[in-house]
């Protein structure tokens, strides 16, 4: 069952969630060094990580799946994220640079849908980063966080899964070896826990991360459909999960 946007929002202000956000923006990071003046489009719930190419991007947008539900992102100033369908995402052909999916991909109800559209929005040689729970990790196994809801991946499912919809896999990393622990000792070691994890345990990491390039040899039918702006949401705090359209700020 898929996480209310609450939900997901509240783990984030956790120190466990600090630490596993801390952990992904690295990792996230380190694939991704610079973005400057491309377009970035986050779908899922990735605002915890895109907050970080605000300043150098041409652009930052997020997409949450009107059965998760909206919060306005970011805090202050103009929002930058709107309410949206899986098989059918608000935006044109080509147009987004990047793309990165956090709980979107494992939480999917229509997940080749949704791929397909994330295939038809992104410009020939753009690049998609996914970010999963492993399914070989600690941290899809509990359901106190995020990562252990919906469907876990292993770096060969997720590869055969971008292939099949026209992406070409470029590089994969795991990470978070740190214990989905509460524990304050264990939280305030994960520096330790990353070296030992990344050393000794690489394949058991709790996030998988994979790089795809859209494959552009393939000829793909996208099919008639309304072109619709990307609207923010009201400043209320949330869109209950089912909503079924954007909402536009004031």
């Amino acid at each position: 069952m898929r996480p209310h946007v609450l939900e997901l929002k509240e783990f984030y202000t956790t120190r466990r969630g600090q630490t596993a956000r801390r952990v992904i923006r690295h990792a996230v990071r380190a694939l991704w060094p610079s973005i400057k003046d491309e377009v970035l489009l986050g779908v899922g719930f990735a605002t915890p990580v895109l907050g970080i190419y605000r300043e150098e991007a041409e652009r930052v947008v997020a997409l949450m799946p009107a059965r998760q539900g909206v919060i306005a992102w970011p805090g202050e100033g103009k929002r930058l994220v709107a309410v949206t369908e899986e098989p059918e995402l608000p935006l044109g052909d080509n147009s987004m640079d990047r793309i990165l999916l956090l709980h979107a991909l494992e939480m999917s109800e229509e997940l080749h849908p949704m791929m397909t559209e994330i295939w038809r929005v992104l410009r020939p040689q753009g690049r998609l980063l996914v970010v999963v729970p492993n399914r070989r990790g600690l941290w899809s196994r509990l359901e106190r966080t995020p990562f252990g809801h919906g469907h876990p991946f292993t770096g060969g499912q997720l590869t055969r899964l971008l292939r099949d919809h026209g992406f070409v896999p470029l590089r994969q990393k795991t990470t978070l070896y740190v214990p989905p622990s509460r524990s304050r000792m264990v939280l305030r070691t994960s520096g330790l826990w990353q070296k030992l994890g990344q050393r000794f345990a690489r394949p058991f990491g709790g996030v998988l991360l994979v790089e795809a390039e859209k494959e552009i040899y393939e000829a793909r039918p996208v099919g008639k459909r309304a072109r619709r702006k990307i609207l923010a949401p009201s400043p209320a705090p949330a869109v209950p999960a089912g909503a079924r359209s954007a909402r536009t700020s004031n």
